[in-house]
């Protein structure tokens, strides 16, 4: 007679809820189609002022919220959106006004988590709004640089970075997370997080996001580096 086996039902990943704050009624209009057809995200909603976006999150709680730079330029609402919900997710969209060294740093000191340009293409917010979600942060690589700021320029690394982990950070500078980098590497995660600390120990950074900073101040990362998996795979 056999034996039944009991099977754990498959995980159920909740999609990620998506609200944008924007005066503009095209970008508006354009990132909810753009929600709407992407897998695994839910629009939630826009509104155009701060005010009223701070009364939507208050009320629908998106796990990500998207705010135009303009609206918030001394850091107000993203302070006002992280206190009422620390699970919200701010990401600024920059435009040229604000893309400044002093800016950018403000703004996450106020507790947004990802900037990217306002101009950036579809695919690049979506990176940004998954990247936020699963990391808890995003920068826009080409903003990289201006965060860095032009006049401080740290010691080069007392190691430098191996092969491998110069190919983990070019990756991570594109916003990828982890499991995706795992992926594009054929190696496993747990590989991945190890060239992680390494790279963070050896630029002397928080996080990863300061570690990308680091790397283009200081010329280990270039802005026209190419992408990780068309160089060399080096070692492990």
């Amino acid at each position: 007679m056999p034996v039944s086996t009991y099977e754990r039902p498959p995980k159920v990943t909740a999609a990620v809820g998506v609200a944008l704050i924007d005066g503009t009624p095209l970008v508006r209009e354009g990132l909810s189609a753009l929600i709407h057809r992407t897998p695994g995200m839910r629009w939630i909603g826009a509104a155009e002022s701060a005010a009223l976006g701070q009364r939507l999150c208050e009320r629908l709680r998106p796990n990500v919220v998207l705010v135009d730079a303009a609206l918030d330029p001394r850091g107000h609402l993203a302070q006002t959106l992280t206190a009422g919900n620390r699970e919200i997710a701010v990401v600024l969209l920059i435009d040229d006004a604000h893309r400044t060294t002093q800016y950018i740093s403000g703004a996450f000191t106020a507790g947004v988590r990802g900037v990217i340009r306002r101009s950036a293409q579809p695919t690049e917010l979506l990176r940004a709004i998954q990247a936020v979600h699963l990391d808890g942060r995003y920068l826009d690589p080409t903003l990289a640089p201006a965060l860095a700021g032009p006049t401080q320029r740290p010691p080069q690394p007392r190691q430098p970075l191996s092969r491998r982990e110069h190919q983990v950070l070019q990756l991570i500078a594109d916003g990828l997370e982890n499991q995706a980098i795992a992926d594009l590497l054929f190696v496993s995660v747990e590989t991945v997080r190890t060239h992680v600390k390494s790279i963070l120990r050896k630029l002397s950074s928080r996080d990863r996001t300061h570690a990308v900073a680091v790397a283009f101040r200081s010329g280990v990362l270039m802005v026209d580096d190419p992408p990780g998996p068309g160089s060399s795979p080096g070692r492990d």
